[in-house]
């Protein structure tokens, strides 16, 4: 039997809720099984493509095809359930605080196993988390989320820097990972519940 770490095992998690929620998206939009794969399989993997192409390691699912074949099983399933979950958008919005929470931790604990950089840990991990939904998004003719001046990106950056301080005082991994997991969760869920969201520009007056 394969012996995962805690980590591989959250990366797997994130991976299908993600693309489970691209999935969802294209539910939405009625299209294709292809149609779905492809959205399912942009927004699981393209936050952490860009930040392992911005800290100049392997892209992840390049070097482990595991990752593909969860996206495609997640969106697949996702297609065969698509005539219950309807246009139903609580569901991808559930969906995607799960995936955002955990990647968050997920990048900034490789951002910090690679750079070591706390500032740099957190850019990554928010990266991670938001930048496959970004692409989502647009691929499907949506304003992203993190535009809608919801308190998306801002979970993100509070579950980094949970756990990047909680490793910085001598915190055990595993105990960091689940706190920013946890406050992101937290904070995401709140937004939603309560719809929290950030200040807007009143616009510019002639």
């Amino acid at each position: 039997m394969v012996d995962l770490s805690v980590i591989q095992w959250l990366d797997l998690a994130g991976v299908f809720v993600f693309a489970s929620s691209g999935a969802l998206v294209a539910a939405r939009k009625r299209l294709d099984i292809f149609g779905f794969v492809v959205v399912g399989f942009i927004t699981a993997v393209g936050g952490g493509t860009l930040r392992d192409m911005l800290v100049s390691v392997p892209v992840f699912w390049i070097q482990a095809s595991i990752y593909v074949w969860i996206t495609l099983a997640a969106s697949v399933m996702t297609f065969g359930f698509s005539g219950f979950i309807d246009r139903r958008k609580q569901w991808i919005v559930w969906f995607d605080a799960i995936g955002l929470s955990v990647f968050c931790v997920l990048g900034a604990s490789k951002g910090l196993e690679i750079t070591g950089d706390p500032l740099i840990s957190v850019m990554m991990g928010v990266i991670s988390a938001v930048f496959g939904g970004v692409l989502r998004d647009i691929v499907c003719n949506e304003v992203p989320l993190i535009f809608h001046g919801e308190i998306y990106a801002t979970a993100a950056f509070l579950g980094s820097v949970l756990f990047v301080s909680a490793m910085g005082i001598g915190i055990s991994e595993s105990i960091a990972l689940w706190l920013g997991i946890g406050a992101a969760m937290m904070l995401r869920s709140a937004a939603v519940i309560w719809g929290w969201s950030l200040p807007k520009s009143r616009g510019l007056h002639d």
